[in-house]
């Protein structure tokens, strides 16, 4: 024997636009009759319901699927460094929630590398010791300066508010054996390549003696991250919120005389179009090309 439902057709509509089914609902008022309230107060019971109801997460899901790894030979059970504890959250969280997009290029670094090793002392006449990265971050400031929408951070996703940096904190990734850090050269703008090159090295040896404040790590305008000492081209390097942009660096290998620099720039697609990052890699592949002594203010 079919249920008779006590409800009006705007109760009906009512239940159906929010998804409850109207058969499970007991009427308040006369003869069970169904009213809008009754609606509204079976689907808070539900909500209730599923806040209490324990959630199966994805490790206990795992562990249905997978075989125990002990079974196929020999392993070793071993703690994930506390660094890399700590930036595994941020990392999936960036890769889940912000829709990145890697352009890839190269720059013609033939002048500025032969600049770099022919540098001497003015006093002692001996070479000069400045990495690479020094000139990239000088490089990626004045990229900045052009295209401002790179230095930026979303205030308010809902009313789609930019906070627009006017300052030049460059994030510089360090490898350490604790994991990677990501510290910032702070107003990289105002400081000389040599400059840039000393407290490069000096940031680093904080990093690996985990002698850094963690300040130092918050802050950033854009960051680079080289695997220039290690090897590889092309990469798809992971943002580091909340920036909007992050700048992977390869080896540099020779082609046809000409030593050309790997570029993979990773960006948010809600700030950054293909465009953008097209004109932004051109820039920064100019800043690093030919006259590039003049256009980083030497």
């Amino acid at each position: 024997m079919n249920q008779i439902i006590h409800a009006s057709p705007k109760v009906r509509k009512f239940a159906r636009q929010l998804g409850a089914d109207i058969s499970q609902l007991k009427g308040s008022e006369r003869n069970g009759r169904i009213t809008e309230e009754d609606v509204r107060n079976f689907i808070k019971n539900q909500i209730k319901q599923q806040e209490n109801t324990p959630k199966k997460s994805i490790k206990d899901e795992k562990k249905k699927l997978e075989f125990d790894h002990s079974e196929f030979g020999e392993i070793e059970i071993t703690q994930m460094p506390r660094i890399k504890r700590l930036a595994a959250p941020n990392l999936s969280d960036s890769w889940r929630t912000i829709p990145h997009v890697t352009h890839h290029d190269e720059a013609d670094v033939t002048e500025l590398e032969s600049f770099r090793k022919n540098l001497k002392d003015n006093f002692t006449g001996e070479k000069k010791k400045i990495t690479p990265l020094a000139f990239i971050i000088k490089a990626l400031v004045n990229s900045l300066k052009k295209f401002p929408h790179f230095n930026c951070s979303i205030k308010d996703e809902e009313n789609y508010e930019l906070i627009l940096k006017k300052y030049f904190h460059i994030g510089i990734a360090v490898d350490t054996e604790h994991g990677l850090m990501v510290p910032k050269i702070r107003n990289a703008d105002s400081k000389k390549i040599e400059d840039l090159s000393i407290e490069l090295k000096d940031i680093s040896e904080k990093c690996r003696n985990l002698k850094i404040d963690k300040k130092e790590f918050f802050g950033g305008s854009m960051t680079i991250t080289s695997l220039g000492g290690i090897g590889g081209t092309f990469f798809t390097p992971i943002i580091n919120p909340p920036e909007v942009a992050i700048l992977g660096i390869g080896k540099i290998v020779e082609r046809s005389k000409n030593l050309m620099l790997p570029l993979s720039l990773s960006y948010d697609h809600r700030v950054v179009n293909g465009a953008d990052a097209a004109r932004f890699c051109n820039e920064l592949k100019d800043n690093l090309g030919q006259n590039f002594a003049y256009k980083l203010s030497l």
